[in-house]
Order: C-alpha cells, then structure tokens, then sequence
C-alpha cells in the first residue's frame, strides 16, 4: 500500500473516530502532497512524498524548539503530537551508530581527505538515508569523521 492510499485510509479512519487533531495533520500533508503534484503537473512518486512527509515533520520540530524557546507548553504539546502523527507515515529512522557506519562508507567511497569534500560526501550519503535520519544529524556526524 502506498503512502497515499495510507494517508486516505487514516483520514477516513480518524473521521470515524472524532480524531481531531490526527484529522488535521493528515488533511495538512494531503494539500501540501496535492500542491506538490500541481506544481510538478504529475503524480508524485514515493520517494517524492517522503520528502514531503519529511519537510513537513522538519517544520514542526523547528516549530517545536521555537515553542519550547517562548516558554509555550501548549502550542510545543501539540508539535509534539503532530510529530508523532506524521512519524508514523516515515520508515524507520536510523540510529546515530547506523548513520555514522553509512558515512564511514561514504568517506571510502568517495576518497574524501578534507572537510572541503563534505558536499560530495554528503550528496553521496542522502539518497541512501532519504527518510531514514535528519540531514543535520547526518551533516554534524561527516563534519566529525572528516579530518580539517
């Protein structure tokens, strides 16, 4: 089953329950997922709406960390159940041990000696992690492994 149907399943699902709160999240990433595909005049692929369903779990943990700066515990409650909703729509997230294994091997394979050859380490290590782990877990773990 794809993501899509998943995501129409829970809404009709979360409908049924009086869910409201599960209810507008999905009903938030179904219009980000449909300007998406109206902008790119197609269907959108899989890995297509992981980046999505990723952008949009990124935005509401900076939301999260702006709530808990202002002292509102409130609206960081409610980020923080929304993040569960949308985390539920990701594959499994890597560990901090797996990604630094992934790029180690990245290192490797792309004969990196320096800090300068992060970008080329990192555009290697992405596609593989796409879902997976946050880019700046990923991005502070290379800047560790590459020497300066």
């Amino acid at each position: 089953m794809s993501v899509m149907e998943r995501l129409d399943q829970d809404m009709k699902q979360a409908m049924k329950d009086k869910a409201a709160l599960k209810l507008s999240v999905i009903r938030m990433v179904k219009a980000a997922l449909k300007n998406e595909e109206i902008n790119q005049g197609r269907l959108l692929s899989d890995d297509e709406v992981l980046t999505i369903l990723t952008r949009e779990l990124k935005q509401r943990r900076e939301s999260l960390h702006e709530f808990e700066k202002a002292g509102r515990v409130d609206l960081a409650s409610k980020a923080r159940e929304e993040m569960d909703v949308l985390a539920a729509y990701l594959p499994a997230q890597l560990g901090e041990a797996e990604v630094r294994e992934i790029v180690r091997e990245a290192i490797a394979a792309t004969n990196a000696t320096s800090k300068k050859e992060m970008g080329k380490v990192m555009g290697a290590i992405m596609p593989k992690v796409k879902g997976r782990a946050d880019g700046s877990l990923v991005q502070k773990i290379v800047s560790e492994e590459l020497p300066s």
